[in-house]
Order: structure tokens, then sequence, then C-alpha cells
């Protein structure tokens, strides 16, 4: 597992060969080396090793994946494709780090502070109804 800004404690493993089909939420970190169908989410940092797949919603603060993962991803933090891990969906995370050989089949949004955001879009739209200070005239 990559270093993610001191993840907190990993408390919870699906091991190799384990299937699970449901929503599991987790208090801490979570690891997946085994299969999951249905919605995962965990208030520190999910890792999905090498073996691991997981078709469903992800919401996490941190995520790292080895393996294979298809659905829609929430992370509050970074996200990490290593470089044999395959990715479909979408995706919305604050950093993104996609290794060479990785995967990447979707859409992802990254945004900064929700606050920073919009103040962006209120200053953009206040632009937008600026009138004209000045006036060029032809002769």
């Amino acid at each position: 597992m990559k270093n993610l800004e001191k993840p907190g404690e990993l408390n919870t493993i699906l091991g190799k060969g384990a299937y699970f089909e449901g929503v599991i939420t987790v208090e801490h970190s979570l690891r997946v080396d085994g299969k999951v169908k249905g919605d995962v989410k965990t208030s520190d940092t999910l890792v999905v090793g090498k073996d691991g797949e997981i078709e469903g919603n992800v919401k996490a603060k941190n995520l790292v994946v080895g393996g294979k993962l298809n659905g829609i991803v929430d992370a509050d933090g970074k996200t990490v494709l290593e470089s044999r891990s395959e990715f479909h969906g979408e995706m919305k995370t604050r950093k993104l780090v996609i290794d060479e050989g990785a995967i990447f089949d979707g859409k992802c949004s990254m945004l900064g502070d929700d606050k920073k955001m919009t103040d962006i879009t209120k200053k953009n739209d206040d632009i937008k109804n600026l009138e004209p200070t000045f006036k060029v005239q032809s002769r």
C-alpha cells in the first residue's frame, strides 16, 4: 500500500478467494483481495489488491486500486491507479495518480474545496454580468 498522507488503521480485509454481495460499510480502512458486487463505503482508505475486484459504487477518503474497479467512485482525498489496475466508470476525486500501464476508461471530475469552486463560479457569473466601461466607435 502506498503512503497516502498517514492512512488510518487497516482493520478489515476481504481475502483472496472471498466473494461478497451487498453493501460494505467500514469505520476505518478496508483492503479487498477478493470480489465485491455492491457498494463499498469507508471513512478512510480503500485498497483494492492486485487480485481484488469491485463492481459497484465506492465512497472513501483515499483509494488505491491494484486490481479492477467498475462503478462510480467518490474519493475525498487521493486516488491511485497502480500499473496493472483497471478502472471503468465515473470518478470524483481531489488528486489522481495513474501509473503507467493502468487502464482508465471513464470520466473523472477533480475539484478542490466546494467553497472555492462556488466562489469561482460566482466570480465567473459576476464577470459575465459586467457592463463595458468603455465603447469603441468606428469612423
